[in-house]
């Protein structure tokens, strides 16, 4: 059979509405600066899609900076992987900077926080080796999940109870295999909102012997009194043994970084494939990287615009009666009733009534029967957007309550 076959009549779960939601529900293209207020078809709209948790993305600050090092440095420069050619002082300036501020020896930088994440994973365990994780743990956890010959044990989502008793099999699984247990978890969750039981799962070390690997792409520069995450936040940094973070969102920008003790991180360094045979992360990125972490220390100011806003947002959402599952972070889910015709119908009319623009999730994602509409609060948006967004919110849950919905696809256009 010709591998390519198997293509022509299955597409995947979300694949398979293809031919109906290109450039509108899937693979939208939004125009103009970052930031609360973009561009969709032409038409300006509230967007509420984007992980600029900060606003450093437009930020005049961080604009010269990197307009400086694209300038100065180009796109190229270094040229190899950091272990042959490719290093700089740069890049080490920012690796000091950044395990300082998350309370560690040493840190390491990606080229992207989910080849980061994946290719930490598979260095780090062996075939021997256990792994307990969080069920809801991200696509890039599980991925690297995948990669490795470990035994594997999932523990339901934030149930430290359930976690104790994967420990419990994991630890009669090393003592036949000589291995090692890593537990594996996020510090906020970026579907649900909910922090991860990080002080609880931590109070198991007195039964059991492991290691704590954190994921905190959305608790990096939101969480904490200083912004430096959910260790910060639940006050356990010491606790955690692996901590990691992308640069995709509170910085806005690409890359990321894992930051752990100095052994660690040199055995890394020296065994991390997608490192060693990898180009460099750009210096321009790495010179505006150090510019926003610069700011995300320096400008409280900013995080506390956010919080200002995710408080306003969330207490209104409350007050009307929605849902937000049990968020306790800037990310927002809305849940709702409806099937996936109810779904589409309700996004198309949130952006072309309401100029809303945020994202909609459904199955397989989540269970039949829900709909979730995931908010991002960022410092940029203003009370006026929040006001309108509830006003919107109100309007077309009423009309998704009365069945007011077609039970059929939208039809949108070719759009611009």
């Amino acid at each position: 059979m010709d591998i390519f076959a198997k293509f022509e009549n299955r597409l995947g779960p979300i694949g398979d509405y293809a031919e109906k939601s290109p450039g509108y529900f899937a693979f939208p293209k939004l125009e103009g600066e970052i930031g609360n207020r973009m561009k969709f078809r032409g038409k300006e709209k509230i967007i509420w899609s984007l992980n600029n948790y900060l606003g450093l993305a437009n930020h005049p600050e961080v604009r010269k900076a990197d307009a400086d090092a694209a300038a100065k440095y180009g796109l190229a420069s270094p040229m190899g992987a950091r272990m042959m050619s490719g290093n700089s002082d740069i890049h080490q300036e920012l690796e000091k900077n950044l395990a300082g501020f998350v309370g560690k020896e040493d840190a390491m930088l990606f080229n992207f926080g989910y080849q980061g994440m994946v290719s930490a994973i598979d260095s780090l365990c062996g075939r021997h080796d256990v792994v307990v994780y969080d069920a809801e743990s991200h696509a890039c956890i599980i991925d690297g999940l995948r990669l490795i010959p470990s035994h594997r044990y999932v523990y339901k989502h934030n149930d430290v109870a359930d976690c104790d008793k994967q420990l419990a099999r994991a630890t009669e699984m090393v003592k036949k295999t000589g291995g090692g247990i890593l537990v594996i978890t996020e510090g906020v969750f970026g579907m649900s909102g909910n922090q991860g039981k990080i002080r609880e799962i931590v109070t198991l070390r007195e039964k059991y012997e492991f290691r704590l690997f954190v994921d905190d792409a959305h608790g990096f520069g939101t969480m904490g009194k200083r912004g430096a995450g959910i260790g910060d936040e639940q006050d356990c940094i010491d606790d955690i043994d692996i901590y990691f973070s992308t640069f995709a969102k509170s910085m806005a920008s690409i890359g990321g970084f894992l930051a752990a003790d100095k052994k660690i991180l040199t055995y890394l360094r020296y065994n991390m494939r997608s490192q060693i045979y990898a180009k460099s992360l750009p210096l321009a990125f790495v010179a505006g990287n150090l510019k926003r972490l610069e700011l995300l220390m320096s400008k409280p100011e900013l995080r506390e615009k956010l919080w200002h806003n995710v408080r306003r947002l969330q207490n209104g959402f409350r007050e009307q009666g929605f849902d937000l599952g049990t968020t306790n972070t800037p990310v927002t889910p809305v849940f709702m009733k409806g099937g996936l015709y109810d779904a589409v119908q309700l996004t198309y009319d949130m952006r072309e009534n309401y100029n809303i623009f945020c994202s909609v999730i459904v199955y397989p994602v989540i269970p039949k029967g829900q709909i979730e509409l995931r908010i991002i609060p960022t410092a940029t948006h203003t009370d006026q957007d929040i006001d309108e967004t509830l006003a919107a919110f109100a309007a077309v849950r009423e009309k998704l309550e009365k069945k007011l919905y077609p039970q059929e696809m939208p039809y949108v256009g070719a759009g611009v």
